[in-house]
């Protein structure tokens, strides 16, 4: 049997980092959509959007923010757009899901539980003359004060206010509980198979990023989905490439950006997104997998297809 070939998915700003914390890290229009289509001529197959601020690179979830580069990248690339569903630790799922809906976009993410999402040690590496803009201390070093909230009855709004959109869902998994919360929403019909499962590894409040942990999660999936899920690993800071190098070796697929890790190597700030799926493609290739394009990665999902979305 042929060995399925591996998605590339790249996360090309996120709503974590600051500008302060890297000059490489997009935050405006022009340059999210630039790095989103050069991560996708690298080898990218899905884009994972969030947006920003124009002026001041704050994490934003209105949808005006997201109108000036979705376009853009259509009209370069055949990448999946994928439209981040969280984007903020404050706001409601309502305010979260409004850009998905807006632009019917052919997936999107979705956290399978609340947590403790936090990334307040992040600001204790820069002094009070460092940052660039005003909001940024406060945001980072507050934020463990913060739920990150998606209860059950959250999820279920999400899953049926997009569901005319056949928008499939990335089910973001911080913890192997996540996995059973999703097991649970299937059985009561919010989700249907395939479904695409994001182990998500190395946040603060959430799983450990090590290989014992990735196995324990895979092995808890295939137990509770069998052969009716798809798996791709996100693993942050200095775990990226190689949780994602392991992950690739175990049959899932993988996420790199600017989201998830600041760094091409330890100590050494990336220069774009492109050089990191640069990266893990050389990595998945020289260690004999093929990745899929963006048509195959539709194919493999099951997804609507880049013509029924609007932008």
């Amino acid at each position: 049997m042929a060995k399925q070939k591996t998605i590339i998915t790249c996360a090309v700003t996120g709503a974590i980092h600051t500008p302060t914390m890297s000059d490489a890290l997009p935050y405006t229009y022009d340059d999210i959509a630039q790095q989103a289509i050069e991560a996708a001529e690298a080898g990218a197959s899905i884009l994972h959007m969030h947006a920003r601020d124009n002026e001041t690179g704050a994490p934003s979830v209105d949808p005006k923010d997201f109108a000036p580069f979705l376009p853009r990248i259509k009209q370069a690339t055949d990448a999946v757009v994928n439209i981040s569903t969280g984007g903020s630790l404050t706001l409601s799922i309502q305010d979260r899901i409004r850009p998905a809906a807006t632009f019917s976009a052919e997936m999107c993410s979705m956290n399978m539980g609340s947590m403790n999402f936090s990334f307040h040690p992040l600001a204790d590496r820069y002094k009070d003359e460092d940052w660039k803009f005003d909001w940024e201390k406060d945001y980072v070093a507050n934020s463990d004060g913060n739920i990150f909230r998606n209860t059950f009855r959250d999820i279920k709004e999400a899953a049926e206010t997009l569901a005319p959109h056949d928008i499939k869902f990335e089910h973001e998994c911080y913890d192997v509980g996540h996995l059973y919360n999703l097991k649970f929403c299937m059985e009561i019909g919010l989700f249907k198979a395939p479904i695409f499962i994001q182990f998500v590894m190395g946040i603060l409040g959430g799983i450990g990023a090590d290989l014992e942990n990735l196995v324990f999660m895979k092995k808890t999936a295939d137990k509770l989905f069998g052969d009716s899920y798809r798996w791709s690993i996100l693993a942050a800071g200095a775990a990226q490439i190689p949780m994602a190098t392991s992950a690739s070796q175990l049959g899932g697929n993988v996420r790199v950006g600017l989201e998830d890790s600041l760094f091409i190597q330890r100590g050494k700030l990336a220069v774009s997104n492109a050089q990191q799926v640069t990266k893990i493609r050389r990595l998945v290739e020289e260690l004999g997998g093929e990745v899929a394009t963006p048509d195959e990665a539709r194919e493999i999902l099951d997804l609507k297809g880049g013509d029924r979305v609007a932008f």
